[in-house]
């Protein structure tokens, strides 16, 4: 048997790997945040509100070179319509959960919290009482991670040298998580179609290709689905 606190307890040590990961993600964001122009407390207060890297990062960016509010806003929606995705995923496991638990794990709902959640939700092994336990730990541990590195980005990184080129730390962590998922032939099939057509759209304006991306992934992973 299960109970809350192991459930958020496991939550929390599955995803600590992968926060330690995205550190150096949130400090380069931090640095990046003050040479576009924001306050401190504002960029920080962007990483507790936001609480979206890829978003942040271009937002910041856009920031940076005096975009339009428009075209702010529907940049950094369309990078974020994989929530959508996420979302839907998870529908089946959180519809009866309680209005306040489900606004706080949509809240917490990141690609590194949504991989660790679906995969111990799928884990029909284990009971499925508890389960939003640990999908609140897994955000949870994140978001801590998240907040502290952004924080250290604000008020540190402007002393970490330009050479360390600690970006390269995010493509890691997202293949550290998308491999483990890929045991099937159509994940296997979805996330290299996804992959190829991101590199193919890469220079599409507004980020379209990374929406063209996880469409095409989604349609060859039914249509795998579907054939097997």
């Amino acid at each position: 048997m299960t109970t809350p606190r192991s459930e958020l307890l496991a939550g929390i040590k599955a995803e600590l790997p992968i926060a330690v990961g995205v550190t150096p993600f949130g400090l380069i964001y931090g640095v990046l945040a003050l040479a576009a122009g924001l306050p401190p407390a504002l960029a920080q207060a962007m990483s507790a509100i936001v609480f979206a890297g890829s978003a942040q990062f271009i937002g910041v960016q856009l920031i940076g070179v005096g975009a339009a509010t428009a075209v702010l806003w529907f940049t950094t929606a369309i990078v974020n319509l994989r929530h959508m995705l996420y979302s839907a995923s998870l529908t089946s496991h959180v519809r009866d959960l309680p209005a306040r638990w489900r606004w706080l794990l949509a809240y917490l709902l990141t690609d590194e919290a949504y991989v660790m959640a679906i995969l111990h939700y799928q884990d029909t092994q284990k009971p499925a009482a508890h389960k939003h336990w640990y999908f609140l730990g897994t955000g949870l541990t994140l978001w801590t991670f998240w907040q502290a590195s952004t924080a250290v980005g604000i008020f540190l990184g402007a002393q970490v040298p330009v050479g360390w080129s600690l970006d390269f730390t995010l493509a890691l962590t997202f293949i550290g998580l998308i491999v483990p998922t890929l045991a099937k032939r159509p994940h296997l099939a979805a996330a290299l179609t996804a992959g190829l057509v991101a590199v193919l759209t890469y220079a599409w304006p507004y980020k379209l290709g990374l929406l063209a991306a996880a469409l095409a992934g989604i349609l060859i992973g039914l249509w795998q689905e579907v054939r097997a």
